[in-house]
């Protein structure tokens, strides 16, 4: 079969193109290859792009989504990339429409800017599980009013990466689009696996790295938090039988007398190795790391979105082209509700 073209946009270090690709091996089961293939690639961060080009046979380039020439991107058949979403606003119009704080709300239209001229087949954009309530929940009906009016029929859910194979609580919003009616019918959010087949913590602790005292906190650290924790609620230490809290590119400057994640290992507190945090977001043993300091790993690993719960995914949505199904010919209402698994239709 024909490898569906995939151009990706904020790419990071790459997790969100591992899943989408997939022919990795992830705590003893094989993700096998998908039927994707990455054209093109971009990120703005030089470091996450030196991880990235370290992993990837295609290499990013690094560049401003705002300075891509659009016209002159490769052909691709999906958009994929997790936009930024900390800027939006609703503007004060009648109606409102949406709008940004500053110029990281601009990346957003960026996306939309390139769906509209290109009109690939699919897109896939991942979020934070704030984006739903953004503006008091006034934000993400009008983005995904936005993706509408640039030619898709939209879906979206709240997914769990624990409940995919990650061992961590980690809820990001997906959001697939497509150009074809028929596509957006067929499709499926992927199916959560069972209980039994969890990951929790211990499943990617390294007990080498318990001889790592640069990964212990001082006995000065653990005093200060110690004498707030009562009221403060810090000092989160996870149990290694269940799944992590979710970790971020604050991983680097980690502290107990933050939310951060950290565990305890014989009364003594200690904070994840960058290669335990790459493993807490399922990235495979066999993802490099090392051309950049741990510092810039951290937070790479910290951005990046699982990949494992990508590639689940990247399976429903190629199970779409794989997947022969018939319909009855509808038509499409041009004022049909916006909201996931939602379609009016009426007869030709």
């Amino acid at each position: 079969m024909e490898k569906v073209k995939v151009a990706s946009l904020f790419c990071g270090c790459g997790g969100m193109d591992l899943g989408v690709l997939g022919g990795f091996s992830y705590l003893g089961k094989d993700y096998q290859r998908n039927s994707f293939d990455i054209v093109y690639s971009v990120g703005n961060d030089p470091y996450c792009t030196q991880i990235y080009n370290d992993n990837f046979k295609h290499k990013c380039i690094v560049k401003d989504v705002r300075e891509i020439d659009i016209a002159r991107m490769p052909n691709f058949d999906m958009l994929i990339g997790g936009f930024q979403c900390q800027s939006f606003s609703i503007s004060a119009q009648n109606p409102p429409r949406l709008g940004y704080k500053d110029e990281r709300g601009m990346l957003f239209f960026e996306m939309v800017k390139i769906l509209k001229e290109r009109q690939p087949r699919f897109f896939i954009a991942e979020n934070v599980k704030g984006l739903l309530s953004a503006n008091k929940g006034k934000a993400f009906p009008m983005i995904i009013k936005e993706f509408k009016d640039a030619g898709y029929f939209v879906s979206y859910k709240l997914l769990n990466a624990w409940e995919y194979g990650v061992p961590q609580k980690r809820e990001r919003v997906i959001i697939a689009g497509f150009r074809n009616v028929d596509d957006y019918m067929s499709f499926r959010f992927p199916s959560t696996i069972s209980s039994s087949e969890r990951k929790v913590l211990q499943d990617v602790i390294m007990e080498e790295e318990n001889e790592n005292a640069d990964l212990f906190f001082s006995d000065k650290a653990v005093a200060g938090m110690m004498a707030v924790k009562e009221k403060m609620n810090k000092g989160r230490a996870m149990r290694l039988e269940e799944p992590c809290n979710t970790i971020s590119a604050h991983l680097a400057k980690v502290s107990l007398n933050s939310t951060d994640p950290v565990f305890i290992v014989n009364g003594r507190y200690r904070r994840f190795s960058p290669r335990e945090a790459a493993r807490i977001q399922s990235f495979p043993d066999s993802f490099k790391l090392d051309s950049v300091s741990q510092i810039r790993q951290y937070k790479a690993i910290g951005n990046a979105v699982p990949p494992v719960l990508m590639w689940c995914v990247a399976r429903s949505i190629s199970e779409v082209f794989e997947r022969k199904t018939v319909h009855t010919t509808i038509g499409v209402d041009s004022n049909c509700s916006i909201f996931p698994d939602q379609l009016c239709l009426f007869n030709e």
